[in-house]
This record gives structure tokens, C-alpha cells and sequence, in this order.
């Protein structure tokens, strides 16, 4: 019985699929799961590729995203999920597969746990071919995250994460609408004090295709995102 369903968003990634499918396949034989593409209204062959994909390979579900954007994406992703556990990948594969194997051995033997989050920013992660102005805006970012909310976590904004769908569930509706949607369901998992634990992952940049990441479109997505979960925090609390 498949236990695990990993998330990965699609946006124009007609030259990668085919190797992501590739790599994750090899963990067959040490995970059970599935993979659940959401189409992001691509333009390219992507949907094409994914549809002859899915007809050979029983493990993967493939949907049209049905309001355009990375958080809506995720949302239909969690909604059609059927696994205890559900992990946001991205197609890119910037995120070592490896690390899948981690996270499900975690969460899955510490039943008190809702998420664990990995980090790209520990003395045991290995990071290779970071843009260096990404990086420095990555780090200033996240660092002021951490200290304003008092948390010991600091790669708040990277994807790659394991929640229980459960956990999920509770923090619902998801209200990003792009990438600010991975700040949004770490902040909401830490504000409302479920269960994490956190831990060291490795990351390479992508060899083919380009990032879908504008820095100069979301960082204000970033921002709104920040002070909706602060203030979503402040109102649990006064209620309880």
C-alpha cells in the first residue's frame, strides 16, 4: 500500500520530465508512493509528455491545474492525494531524491510529528551552484523569518517538505498564489505549533530548462503572505 504522495507542479517542463520520472522511479524499490503531476497550464508538450507517461507507469496520477498558479497547484495536488503523507517536489530535481527516503523514515516513526523540514542551510547539507544574488537574498530572507517568529528553522521558502495530509488539512484554505505558497504552509504548521522536526538536505541547481522563480515579481507575494499568517496567528490565539 503506497504511504507517500509526492506533489511536483508543472509549468513548461518539456525537457525534464522524462528525467525526473527516471530518478524517482529508482526509489521503487526502497519507498512505496505516487506522483501526482499538476499541469500548470503549460504551453509546451509538457501535458502531451505526461499523459504517455502515465499510461505506462500505474504510480502516477497526472491533473490540469484548474486555476492558474503554484498554490493552487499544490492545493488540487493535497485535494487529490491518497497517501498518509504528502511531499512538494519540484520537477527541476534541484532536491536530492535521497533525501524522500529521509523524510518518510522520519515522519512515518515518530507518529507525533506533522512535517519535517529540511534545510539547505546546515553544516551537514551540501549546496552546489546557488546564484550568488539568490543566495544572498535567500539568507537575508529567511534569517529575518526565523527571528522575527522566534523559530529555529531557516529555509522557510525552499518546496521540499513531508506533511501529514492530515496536518494539511487543518491549515486549510491555502491562500498563496505562487511560490509565497511554500513560506505559507511552513509559517502555519509552526504558528499554530504542530509537530516538526527538522533536517539537513542536499541541493544542486537544475542542468536543463529555466527557473520559474522571479524574484522581482513575489517578493511582495512574500511579504503579504508573512503578515496574512502573523495575523491568522494572532486571531488563534485570542480565541483560544
Amino acid at each position: 500500500m503506497q504511504n507517500l504522495s509526492i506533489i511536483i507542479p508543472v509549468h513548461n517542463e518539456s525537457e525534464q520530465i522524462n528525467y525526473t520520472v527516471k530518478k524517482l522511479s529508482k526509489l521503487r524499490n526502497k519507498i512505496n508512493f505516487e506522483i501526482l503531476f499538476i499541469d500548470d497550464f503549460s504551453t509546451d508538450q509538457s501535458h502531451k509528455i505526461l499523459l504517455n507517461i502515465r499510461k505506462k507507469n500505474k504510480f502516477i496520477k497526472v491533473f490540469k491545474n484548474k486555476t492558474k498558479g503554484l498554490g493552487p497547484a499544490i492545493n488540487l495536488g493535497i485535494k487529490k492525494s491518497s497517501c498518509k503523507y504528502v511531499c512538494i517536489f519540484m520537477c527541476d530535481l534541484s532536491d536530492d531524491i535521497n533525501d524522500l527516503i529521509k523524510y518518510l523514515k522520519i515522519i512515518s516513526n515518530n507518529k507525533k510529528l506533522d512535517a519535517v523540514f529540511g534545510t539547505r542551510f546546515s553544516k551537514y547539507s551540501k549546496i552546489e551552484n546557488y546564484p550568488l544574488i539568490k543566495l544572498i537574498l535567500n539568507r537575508l530572507a529567511n534569517n529575518f523569518i526565523k527571528f522575527i517568529t522566534l523559530s529555529d528553522y531557516n529555509d522557510f521558502t525552499n518546496a521540499f517538505k513531508i506533511y501529514k495530509k492530515e496536518s494539511l488539512y487543518k491549515i486549510m484554505p491555502i491562500i498563496s498564489e505562487n511560490f509565497n505558497v511554500f513560506l505559507e504552509l511552513p509559517l502555519k504548521i509552526i504558528f499554530r505549533k504542530f509537530k516538526y522536526q527538522i533536517v539537513p538536505i542536499n541541493w544542486k541547481g537544475r542542468k536543463t530548462g529555466s527557473s520559474k522563480f522571479k524574484i522581482k515579481e513575489i517578493g511582495s507575494m512574500y511579504i503579504f503572505t508573512f503578515l496574512h499568517c502573523f495575523l491568522e496567528k494572532i486571531l488563534l490565539n485570542k480565541r483560544n
